[in-house]
């Protein structure tokens, strides 16, 4: 097998290299959605925000709070996966430091879940007032 650096790769450039680069982000996306089940949660709890966001027709403001609080829960659980994925990589023995990062990592996740509940209430409580 034919090995470059990584600094040789890097240097490489052009259209080819320009259009891969889109399809690493999208197999990342892909192994998380099938091997991360709170992924597919957040996914799935993501849809049925976007469907109530059309029922109550948001105003666009409420659409950016609402866009971006999504973006940043699963950008948060992708990165809580590949910071597992490289503790795993490291060492496959239980080490108080490993725990240290996948319980951090996992926290970090879990107050952005936290504060996307809490964006949701502030958005969508109103409107389910108004419905009474």
């Amino acid at each position: 097998m034919n090995m470059i650096s990584r600094d040789e790769r890097k240097r490489q450039k052009g259209i080819k290299k320009f259009l891969l680069s889109f399809t690493y982000p999208v197999k990342g996306l892909k192994y998380a959605y099938r091997n991360e089940q709170n992924l597919a949660v957040d996914v799935g709890i993501s849809l049925l925000v976007l469907i109530a966001g059309f029922i109550f027709q948001l105003e666009t403001y409420e659409w950016v709070i609402i866009a971006m609080t999504i973006g940043v829960v699963i950008a948060g659980e992708l990165i809580n996966t590949a910071i597992e994925a490289v503790v795993d990589l490291v060492t496959e023995e239980y080490h108080p430091l490993a725990k240290v990062a996948k319980d951090t990592s996992a926290a970090a996740v879990f107050i952005l879940a936290i504060m996307a509940v809490v964006v949701g209430i502030i958005i969508f409580l109103p409107k389910l007032i108004g419905l009474f």
